[in-house]
């Protein structure tokens, strides 16, 4: 097979593109050119990739699962160049970082400003998804690394925990638990709860809280997002356990936060291939996106409204 990486480039840029002209102006070739580029590739290949007409360009199986692998790789190729052009010092690049969305909102921005205030070199593109999903994407490689809710089973991953979140008690103002300073998990017994749904890697953890102290408490809404879950606490479907970190930094309009006790934590945790070692450029952004977390845990207060 004699695959040629012009080849590759082109079909990448009709494949993000889904147009001949646009992608040959992308990579420097007339639209024949283009064609002749793709059609030498299916022929290597012996599949058809896209599926051509005169409104449209498709692709097909073959052409969906080549694309989405090639951007990668070709990316890292380009870091690779890059790393030889500069004598082997690792300057500049790309980080993938997959997280939460908990993690996305309310970690992860602070992140990566602080990566483009101090490693402009650097573009870190975060992957906003469900803890499952970023966990696939980390073991599949499409990540350099991974920030989540500590995984119940994770043998093939190395993690670090850099952080953790005590999980409160948000309720409307007027709840006879709003009366307390702090409230025992055991006084929620009862209570009908608005919860993030098992998507979350929260869920587990408050799981085990409630059933661990003894609170039987009926759940009232299974919900992906904190901001829903406070819109349906406000309209007073229930009262939520959440994370603090997924509180908003402007506090809640309308509703209280109370701590509860005794304190349950979830533990925030990179996590990266355990047989592939992260990238000296990934390990950068890493080392950042750890420091960032423990400032945000040293400024820890948990507010009241």
């Amino acid at each position: 097979m004699n695959v040629s990486l012009r080849q590759l480039r082109v079909f990448l840029a009709v494949a993000q593109l889904r147009n001949f002209s646009r992608a040959g102006q992308e990579v420097g070739l007339t639209q024949p050119a283009v064609s002749r580029a793709i059609h030498e590739l299916e022929s290597q290949l012996g599949l058809k990739l896209l599926d051509r007409t005169t409104r449209e360009v498709a692709l097909t199986e073959a052409g969906r699962a080549l694309a989405f692998k090639l951007a990668r790789v070709l990316d890292e190729l380009d870091q690779s160049l890059a790393e030889v052009r500069d004598l082997g010092r690792l300057r500049r690049g790309k980080v993938r970082v997959a997280s939460s969305p908990t993690l996305s909102a309310y970690l992860m921005p602070a992140c990566i400003a602080a990566c483009v205030r101090e490693e402009p070199d650097i573009q870190l593109l975060l992957l906003d998804r469900i803890q499952q999903d970023v966990l696939t994407s980390v073991r599949a490689g499409e990540v350099d690394f991974g920030v989540v809710i500590e995984p119940s089973a994770d043998e093939d991953l190395h993690s670090e925990a850099i952080m953790r979140d005590p999980f409160v008690l948000v309720l409307p103002q007027g709840h006879r638990l709003a009366r307390k300073p702090a409230v025992p998990w055991s006084a929620l017994d009862g209570e009908p709860l608005v919860l993030l749904d098992h998507a979350s890697g929260s869920r587990r953890l408050i799981d085990e809280a409630l059933a661990r102290h003894g609170a039987q408490c009926p759940v009232a809404q299974e919900l992906g997002h904190p901001t829903t879950v406070f819109q349906m606490v406000v309209a007073g479907l229930g009262i939520s356990v959440m994370p603090a970190l997924g509180l908003p930094p402007g506090g809640l309009n309308g509703l209280q936060v109370r701590p509860l006790t005794p304190k349950v934590e979830r533990a925030i945790v990179l996590v990266h291939r355990r047989n592939r070692q992260p990238s000296p450029l990934a390990l950068r952004v890493w080392e950042l996106v750890r420091a960032t977390a423990r400032e945000r845990e040293a400024q820890g207060a948990v507010p009241s409204a």
